[in-house]
C-alpha cells in the first residue's frame, strides 16, 4: 500500500511541475511576443531609435529567460532564436526594414511555437 501511495504522489509531483514549467513558458512566451511586437511598431512607423532601444530590452528579456529555459528546451531551438535575435539587430541597426520585419516574425514564431512543443500531455509524451 505505501508503494502505491508513493507512486501516486510521484505521478502528482511530476505532472503538477509539468504544467507548472508550460504555464511558465507560455507567460514568458507572451511577454516576449509582447516585445517583439513594440519592435515591429517602431520599425513600421519608422522610429529606428526605439526599435533599437526596444530590441535591446528584448535581448535582455531573453537573457533573462535563457538563464532557465535549457532546463527544458532544446539547446538547437535556443540557438535558432538567439541567431535570429542577432541578425534582427543588426537589421535594425542597418535599417533594413523589410529584412528587420522578417526575421522579427520569425522569432516571434519560434518563439509561439516554445510552449505548445514542450507541453506535457500525450501527444508529447507518447
Amino acid at each position: 500500500m505505501r508503494i502505491f501511495i508513493a507512486i501516486i504522489i510521484s505521478t502528482v509531483l511530476i505532472f503538477s511541475a509539468g504544467l507548472w514549467v508550460n504555464d511558465s513558458l507560455q507567460e514568458a512566451s507572451d511577454h516576449l511576443s509582447e516585445r517583439i511586437e513594440m519592435v515591429c511598431q517602431d520599425i513600421k512607423s519608422n522610429d529606428w531609435e526605439n526599435a533599437r532601444e526596444n530590441i535591446k530590452k528584448l535581448e535582455s528579456r531573453w537573457g533573462d529567460y535563457a538563464r532557465w529555459w535549457p532546463i527544458i528546451i532544446d539547446h538547437q531551438e535556443m540557438d535558432n532564436i538567439e541567431f535570429s535575435l542577432a541578425r534582427a539587430k543588426e537589421y535594425i541597426n542597418e535599417e533594413k526594414r523589410s529584412l528587420a520585419l522578417g526575421q522579427l516574425a520569425e522569432i516571434r514564431l519560434m518563439v509561439k511555437h516554445l510552449p505548445e512543443k514542450e507541453k506535457v500531455n500525450l501527444k508529447n509524451i507518447l
